[in-house]
């Protein structure tokens, strides 16, 4: 005994020092290493044993409990059985004997490990591990540790973590939901008696404070019965601070329970109504109150946990509710459930004298909100669609109740997942309409008066005149998505706004219409402030509150345009004439704010505040051209129906949207200023494309202004989409006219000296290109290029989706500055920013005009480019470049990709040349480096070589697809093909998932699509590597995301020949497999079933795996030298 408490003494004093902040990393790893050895000897659970009974030191009996857990879960298999019968009898009497005593996270580790046996021996060795759990939770002393016990065994046995053979996954699961009846009775009976023994039982409540809360029509037409709505009226009982306890742990248990039972008969109505009752806990503000007026901090912690049993009895709801499959005789028992919860909804957005909704949401818990508002989710999102037939279910006041609940959140975040429930709500009855056309005047009546009402409120949620205070305190300058919370909050809020105008449009229109023109109003009156002064104009507003008035009214402007140019797409398509006039309004206005702005250079005026108004001035401009610039469909639709008859109106509108967009194209004017108006002279150029637009002065004034050399760039954004504008204006084919009055070519001419003009710089290069490069030349001359090409990358890219005729005429005019690219590209291959730019533009050129650019002059592009990329000059750019270096590679390669998939012959003779240069220089370049760098690009290239090739390697004879199946192809390139298939297959080994998930589906479509797996040769010499590697991936689990995109692999494979993967695959495989014995090895074979069905056989696989992984781990728990018979 002397030595087991020397080691007592000197393990304390180790874990002191290992804990002290004076110990040095060095010495806490001999110490760690020291405590590791002891953990590995045998009978050391012994010493750990006597450590728990005899020590006070925490850290001494979480390493104790720490050796226990090691030994049950990685060497149980090779402890002496009397060894295990000693564990299993001294731990528990251990945990009854101090668990008052101990610290709690002890107490729970201890029954974890418990808890651990009964995994492994529970009930051939261990026939009574639940039936203690279940009389520990009978005992009224020793209930709260049952319980506990109760939760863990829900946690580890019904969904285990560790590695356990599948058999044993099953069988664990079938006892525990032999036991589950027992189980939840038990719980009931524990909830329902401390309510009832906590209950005030008076023969009549007092009179509530709040009047009229006993009754109400909701209410009885909710629960249909006024017995069920008394029951729920009764005033809430005070529990001391055990039962509080005992519950908490209670519902914990149910709340895990649920997550893995079925919905059956087990879950009673007595249980869902005791549930409930606990629900109500959360919304019971006078537990808070109770705590605030007496002050004192026992109260007020008695008043969090009262919360808190709330909140766990509505993730128990939440838990159910999330179950999609509800079994017939289940469904009545969730009707009662809603109604409940919405009693609970009721209760806690009823308002009275003392309490604004408000104030009441803010009363409670966060987390208990949080829980409601995901019940509501649930119930709309995976339970609307059941419980709207059931007449006796009033949706229409649920929806009241909803309402009322998301316009008084008491947060950001809570108002906005509240909105994401009314999307759902609107995405359901937008489907449903149009599943059920005949009915869509009846459903929507139903449900109009809260749809406007929602609109209605949604649109004062944006407004600052309505809730300024909240709005202020959103942020506008932090990015988080690529947006800024005030930007998510307008858009999410513009998303309904839309989904409501879809299904009400003249409701939508007359609510948001108006409330836009009485912003226009003081928008547009500003102009009689503004007075000349010597610096320039200034806004004659100066008093404090004019100002913020202003602000305010300018902010919510700049919304209401956007929301004006969310609603564009429903006034276009098959309802343009019905709601023509509309829309014509909006234009209208439109046209004469983005004028007026221009007009009067708001953006340019002094203001009282320029901090605040002159940005506000500015983004209403912008919004005004966006908002025009989203009605660029409707003025294309409009113009394609009144062009012949009268085109009056549209040629005005056009032409003022123009003159309000042409002084803003300079480089004096703010940049998001300049960009919206650009942005609005492309989509007249490209989306509208009138026939006169290129007669408007305003628009030849443009012409002018990008043309002249002296006059000074735009900012590279603005210049790039001003030259797209400028020659879609001559490239696109007008609308509606036929082909002999499309007016080519002086349209033809015009584009060349456009781009003529935009490119002298690049094109005076050339000839300097061949001399030595100054250090400052060299960067002028990168200016130019970068300028040049960025422009024409963008004016090729946006037609080369357009017309045979308009992308002739495109390279036409580009054919010089692409042959002075070519000319130049040698010269630059040393700059890997230049010849990324470069690749760029080839890149686009290939995708969208390779056509026009003719087969000898692509031809030598492609030669140019093999010619240039030597081995040594792709190691100089992947290996030394960084990453500018790999992109000039991956655009190389797209290029490339182009190219292979063009049909026809006329590429074909530079496949080899591609194939080698892939697997002779790129491939040993980048195969063992770790980076995914050009790796996705590279295997895509060989894809596209196999999948548009397929005949380059498989030649296809008509005797053999007239004899199937008796004619082998004939093979060619065969050398070629196994390189490839090898690069795949060590892809496979390496640690990247989106290579791995992407060459996966690579594979699986070439045999799709051509075969790839029934291939002689893949079929003889790869099909079984490929599979092993699948496996050994599954079994180390290096891959987990993908195991069932592995497993359909691995089974597509497999079918090709079923008869082999079984007769020889497997027992090669398994015979192959180390670290398991031969017994084990035929067990695994066995328990393979010969299915041929996907489901089964991709089940048998990850049985297999499990199986084989299970084996594994209990062949290392053996103690040395054990002698397996």
């Amino acid at each position: 005994m002397a030595s087991e408490e020397a080691s007592l003494r000197a393990l304390e004093s180790l874990m002191t020092e290992f804990f002290h902040n004076c110990t040095t990393n060095e010495r806490k790893r001999e110490i760690e290493e020291l405590l590791n050895n002891f953990a590995q000897q045998i009978g050391s659970w012994r010493f750990c044993l006597y450590f728990l009974s005899s020590t006070r030191n925490d850290y001494v009996m979480m390493y104790s409990l720490t050796v226990f857990e090691n030994l049950i879960n990685k060497m149980w298999l090779g402890v002496p059985s009397q060894d295990k019968m000693e564990i299993r009898s001294c731990l528990p009497k251990l945990l009854l004997a101090h668990h008052k005593t101990l610290p709690y996270f002890i107490r729970n580790k201890l029954c974890k490990v418990i808890v651990d046996i009964g995994r492994q021996d529970w009930p051939m060795f261990y026939h009574d591990f639940f039936t203690n759990i279940l009389q520990l939770i009978q005992s009224p002393v020793t209930t709260p540790l049952g319980l506990i016990m109760l939760k863990t065994t829900s946690e580890e046995l019904a969904c285990p973590r560790e590695d356990l053979s599948v058999a044993r996954k099953e069988e664990l699961r079938k006892l525990l939901l032999d036991q589950v009846q027992t189980v939840l009775g038990l719980l009931t009976g524990i909830l329902e008696s401390i309510w009832d023994k906590h209950s005030v039982t008076s023969a009549t409540p007092p009179p509530s404070p709040s009047s009229g809360e006993n009754g109400g029509d909701l209410l009885s037409s909710l629960l249909q019965s006024p017995s069920a709505a008394k029951l729920l009226n009764q005033p809430i009982p005070i529990l001391d601070t055990e039962s509080e306890y005992i519950c908490s742990l209670a519902l914990e248990c149910l709340a895990h329970l649920f997550s893995w039972i079925p919905l059956s008969a087990s879950i009673t109505p007595s249980l869902l109504t005791t549930i409930f009752h606990f629900a109500r806990f959360g919304c019971d503000t006078r537990a808070r109150k109770m705590s605030s007026v007496n002050g004192s901090s026992q109260n007020s912690v008695l008043g969090q946990e009262r919360g808190r049993l709330g909140i766990l009895a509505m993730s128990c709801i939440n838990e159910l509710m999330s179950k999609n499959c509800v079994p017939m005789e289940f469904e009545e028992y969730l009707l009662r459930m809603f109604q409940q919860t919405f009693y609970l909804l009721q209760k806690i957005t009823k308002e009275n004298n003392a309490h604004t909704v408000k104030s009441r949401l803010e009363e409670l818990d966060e987390s208990y909100i949080e829980k409601f508002t995901d019940f509501l989710r649930l119930f709309v999102s995976v339970h609307l669609r059941r419980i709207e037939s059931y007449s006796q279910f009033p949706v229409v006041e649920f929806l009241a109740l909803l309402f009322k609940y998301t316009f008084h959140q008491p947060t950001h975040e809570g108002y906005f997942s509240c909105l994401d429930i009314w999307t759902l709500f609107l995405d359901y009855l937008t489907s449903k309409i149009k599943s059920r056309l005949a009915d869509k005047e009846a459903v929507l009546n139903r449900y109009e008066d809260a749809l406007v009402l929602l609109l209605t409120e949604v649109l004062n949620r944006i407004q600052f005149r309505y809730n300024q205070a909240q709005l202020e305190e959103l942020d506008d300058e932090t990015l988080d998505d690529d947006q800024t919370e005030w930007q998510r909050y307008l858009r999410q809020s513009l998303e309904v706004v839309a989904k409501v105008m879809e299904l009400l449009p003249t409701h939508a229109f007359s609510t948001l219409f108006p409330v836009l023109q009485d912003n226009l109003e003081v928008y547009l009156g500003l102009q009689q402030f503004v007075v000349t002064s010597g610096t320039g104009q200034r806004l004659n507003i100066t008093a404090e509150n004019d100002c913020r008035r202003l602000h305010c009214s300018l902010r919510d402007l700049s919304s209401l345009l956007q929301a004006v140019g969310r609603l564009a797409e429903y006034f276009i398509g098959d309802v343009f004439a019905a709601r023509f006039n509309d829309a014509l309004t909006v234009v209208e206005r439109l046209v004469k704010v983005t004028l007026y702005g221009s007009q009067i250079k708001l953006y340019n005026i002094e203001t009282a505040v320029p901090s605040v108004l002159k940005p506000d001035l500015i983004d209403v401009h912008a919004q005004s051209l966006a908002a025009l610039q989203a009605y660029s469909h409707w003025l294309a639709q409009f113009y394609s129906e009144v062009h012949r008859q009268n085109p009056e109106q549209i040629i005005s509108l056009v032409s003022t949207a123009l003159e309000a967009i042409i002084p803003l194209i300079s480089s004096k004017v703010q940049e998001k200023l300049l960009l919206s108006a650009c942005h609005l002279l492309v989509s007249l150029a490209t989306t509208v494309r009138p026939v006169f637009l290129i007669r408007i002065p305003a628009v030849q004034k443009v012409f002018n202004r990008i043309t002249d050399t002296s006059a000074q760039r735009l900012p590279d954004k603005a210049q790039v989409l001003v030259c797209r504008a400028l020659s879609n204006v001559l490239l696109l084919p007008w609308p509606n006219l036929p082909e002999n009055e499309q007016q080519w070519a002086v349209r033809s001419t015009n584009h060349a000296s456009l781009i003529s003009a935009l490119t002298r710089e690049y094109r005076h290069l050339k000839s300097s290109a061949i001399l030595p490069q100054r250090k400052v030349r060299l960067e002028d001359t990168k200016v130019i290029i970068h300028q040049t090409l960025s422009v024409l990358e963008d004016i090729v890219e946006s037609i080369s989706g357009e017309s045979t005729k308009s992308r002739q005429i495109c390279y036409q005019s580009l054919q010089e500055s692409v042959q002075v690219s070519l000319a130049l590209f040698p010269a630059f291959i040393h700059q890997s920013d230049v010849t990324d730019e470069m690749l760029s533009f080839f890149l686009t050129l290939f995708q969208g005009l390779r056509v026009q650019m003719g087969v000898p002059f692509t031809e030598q592009i492609i030669q140019t480019f093999l010619n240039m990329f030597t081995r040594e000059q792709l190691a100089e750019s992947i290996l030394h470049e960084g990453s500018t270096g790999c992109r000039v590679v991956e655009k190389f390669l797209k290029i490339l990709q182009v190219v292979v998939q063009e049909p026809g012959q006329v590429f074909k003779p530079f496949l080899p040349s591609i194939i080698s240069l892939c697997m002779e220089q790129v491939y040993p370049i980048i195969a063992e480096r770790s980076s995914p760098d050009v790796k996705a690009e590279l295997f895509e290239l060989l894809f596209r070589v196999l999948h548009h090739n397929w005949r380059y390697f498989f030649k296809s004879s008509v005797l053999a697809s007239v004899q199937r199946g008796i004619a082998e192809e004939q093979m060619e390139n065969e050398a070629q093909f196994s390189a490839i298939m090898q690069a795949f297959g060590q892809s496979f080994l390496q640690p990247d998932i989106h290579l791995f998930k992407q060459n996966l589906f690579y594979l699986e479509t070439l045999n799709t699509k051509q075969k790839l797996y029934h291939k002689k040769i893949f079929r003889t010499t790869m099909l079984f590597q490929f599979v092993n590697v699948l496996l050994q991936v599954l079994v180390h689990k290096s891959h987990d995301l993908l195991q069932e995109e592995i497993g359909i692999a691995i089974y597509n494979m497999a079918s090709v020949d079923f008869d082999s993967f079984y007769s020889a695959f497997l027992t090669e495989f398994l015979a192959s497999c180390d670290g398991v014995d031969s017994n084990q090895k035929n067990v695994l074979g066995r328990n393979f079933k010969m299915d041929r069905d996907l489901p089964s056989f991709t089940q048998n696989v990850h049985r297999l795996v499990n199986d084989l992984r299970y084996y594994r781990l209990c062949n290392d728990s053996l103690p040395p030298g054990t002698v397996k018979l």
